[in-house]
């Protein structure tokens, strides 16, 4: 059972650790960043106390052998041959071997103009060679640096860039991003924080790579850096972010304070077409059609270059609204201002794709291949799961006349099924056909908001007089379509005046519905009547064998009841989560209900427990007791 609460309580405690590192590394950097470097000397200390505290009895026994001219008698060379093996095992658990970043690794003979100008910018950073260029499907691009011996033998630095964002970007918007990540890896006046930057990410990577050794020395070590990578990783943060402003300001000198302001707006909008349009239009299509279609990155290229064009101050409140306490990358109007540049879109030039050259074609069939194999499985699961909805739609629609009720299904198998019409018509039908659904009036206000049209704000409105439950899906559909790059300046403005007028009714009901330790529960108040009702469910269920139930306090002004049920389950843990669920639809409580075991919430069930001392139900005895 998700707590929210502890969830928000994590967050905030986080902001409040950052903002305090923050202070404290603005008002004495230097000691700050001295904290910094003791903590990661701290974690290469720990590997290097291992190795001396194995090596300690060869040394020993070497200084009184050639020091002390002691006679080496034969027993010492059992303790040399223990103190080898051990050596050799911890050398042996820290060789980890780290991949080359996901994608293609391009030949050095491949794409001569992109070398050439990923060396001159390399070059003019200051940032170490590379090991290769890695060309991958994400709308992104990345400095990569895998440890050698969890860094005690330097790194390997590999360059990452996305296709789709060579696609978006011109040449000096690119050469800026690629300026950028070399920033990362370190440029000239700065060593010091590029290595801290990059040993950030490194015990991270250790913790993954001796995981899957599966060498028995490994785990101790595995033991030490889980511990140590949060600790470092807290103590880094504001020096991470920090180093975003650096890398910024590389790209300024070395290629365009302009371009690089430009580039960030295109990736801003770029980032939020993908994530609420391009890609879950992607994934709808394996509903209908069985296998991932030939080309995948074509159409999200094209569907990132098309219109509407991006609006800087749209995107600046996007980004402003959806700060991540856990991302290191600075908001977008504060990289703009430490820039000095304005949120202003150069003309589009050539797309810095053309570095590619004659390989370009080739790069793109070998990614979309390996994306297809990628996406198999899922694509096929979400085919198989979609199987009755498209067989009731092709019912539903062959009828020449429905009911109210068929027709709100209808509607909503239509979005589901015809992915590539317009389901605006119908269902706005089966709006007319049924006034009272909520479910049309939802669905209805939502693909009006998206199109551009206020109307749906009223729809919406519709939707929670309806039903109170509706405010909780729709508030989720307000903030995805507040994260929407293409909805307008105008639109976005009445959807957030209506979530902020729905926002206390959807914690409210967030409260209402959550049930988690501490919380205030009272004995149920059902008559003999609607004991009588959960009985009979719960006897209907034969992995229930006593149930306990009681009631919580909620403070919602005028709200139903919300009933907390508690079953011993009797079954495979496979099996409980189904169970339940079965269980939970079949219950008509009058009011709301939680339904839980105490494998998920071993808390709350012991507080449900005590309040009720007896269970509602028995199996076997058929009534309540």
């Amino acid at each position: 059972m998700e707590d929210r609460r502890a969830a928000q309580a994590a967050t905030a405690r986080h902001r409040a650790r950052v903002q305090r590192l923050e202070r404290f590394a603005a008002a004495s950097p230097r000691a700050y960043l001295v904290r910094v470097l003791l903590l990661a000397l701290a974690g290469y200390g720990f590997l290097i106390g291992l190795l001396l505290l194995l090596a300690a009895a060869p040394l020993a026994i070497a200084w009184r052998v050639f020091v002390q001219g002691v006679r080496f008698e034969p027993q010492l060379a059992i303790v040399l041959l223990i103190a080898g093996a051990g050596i050799a095992a911890l050398v042996r658990a820290l060789w980890v071997r780290f991949e080359v970043p996901a994608g293609r690794l391009l030949a050095p003979h491949e794409a001569p103009a992109l070398h050439a100008e990923v060396e001159r910018l390399r070059a003019a950073t200051g940032a170490p060679p590379l090991s290769g260029i890695v060309i991958d499907t994400q709308l992104n691009a990345a400095a990569a640096s895998l440890p050698r011996l969890l860094g005690l033998a330097g790194h390997r630095h590999y360059l990452v860039l996305g296709l789709p964002l060579l696609q978006l970007l011109d040449r000096d918007e690119a050469a800026a991003v690629i300026a950028h990540e070399f920033g990362h890896f370190g440029e000239q006046h700065g060593r010091l924080a590029g290595w801290l930057y990059r040993v950030r990410f490194t015990w991270y990577r250790a913790v993954d790579g001796l995981s899957r050794s599966g060498f028995l020395l490994s785990m101790p070590i595995v033991r030490f850096y889980a511990w140590y990578a949060p600790l470092f990783d807290a103590w880094s943060f504001v020096l991470a972010r920090t180093h975003e402003f650096r890398a910024d300001a590389t790209a300024a000198r070395v290629v365009d304070r302009d371009a690089m302001a430009s580039a960030l707006l295109r990736l801003e909008h770029g980032s939020g077409r993908m994530q609420s349009t391009l890609w879950p239009r992607v994934l709808a299509r394996a509903r209908v059609q069985s296998h991932p279609p030939a080309q995948l990155l074509a159409p999200l290229i094209d569907g990132l270059r098309a219109s509407p064009h991006p609006d800087p101050a749209r995107l600046l409140a996007i980004a402003d609204r959806d700060v991540d306490p856990y991302d290191t990358h600075p908001v977008l109007a504060r990289r703009l201002d430490a820039l000095g540049a304005p949120a202003v879109l150069r003309p589009r030039g050539e797309p810095a794709a053309a570095w590619l050259g004659d390989a370009l074609d080739g790069i793109e069939r070998e990614l979309d291949q390996h994306w297809r194999a990628q996406l198999k499985t899922e694509w096929q699961a979400l085919h198989t799961a979609a199987a009755n909805d498209r067989a009731r739609f092709r019912e539903l629609d062959s009828m020449s006349v429905r009911s109210a009720e068929e027709a709100v299904e209808h509607a909503r198998l239509f979005e589901t099924v015809e992915i590539d019409r317009d389901p605006l018509p119908v269902l706005a039908r089966a709006h007319a056909a049924h006034p009272d659904s909520a479910m049309a009036a939802f669905r209805l206000g939502v693909r009006e908001l998206q199109a551009g049209d206020v109307d749906g704000i009223q729809h919406l409105r519709q939707a929670v007089a309806r039903d109170a439950g509706a405010v909780g899906p729709i508030g989720d559909a307000l903030k995805a379509l507040l994260r929407d790059p293409d909805v307008d300046a105008h639109t976005a403005g009445q959807i957030a005046e209506l979530r902020d007028a729905l926002a206390p009714r959807a914690d409210d009901l967030r409260d209402r519905d959550a049930v988690v330790d501490g919380d205030a529960l009272q004995p149920h108040d059902l008559d003999t009547a609607a004991l009588g009702r959960l009985t009979a469910t719960l006897a209907g269920h034969e992995r229930v064998t006593r149930a306990w139930l009681a009631r919580k306090q909620v403070a919602m002004v005028e709200a139903s009841a919300h009933y907390v049920l508690l079953p011993d389950w009797r079954g495979s843990v496979a099996s409980e989560a189904a169970g339940l669920r079965a269980l939970s639809e079949d219950l008509h409580l009058p009011g709301s209900h939680t339904v839980f075991t105490g494998s998920e919430a071993a808390a709350v069930a012991k507080q449900v427990r005590r309040l009720c001392a007896e269970p509602v139900y028995q199996k076997g005895k058929g009534q309540a007791l």
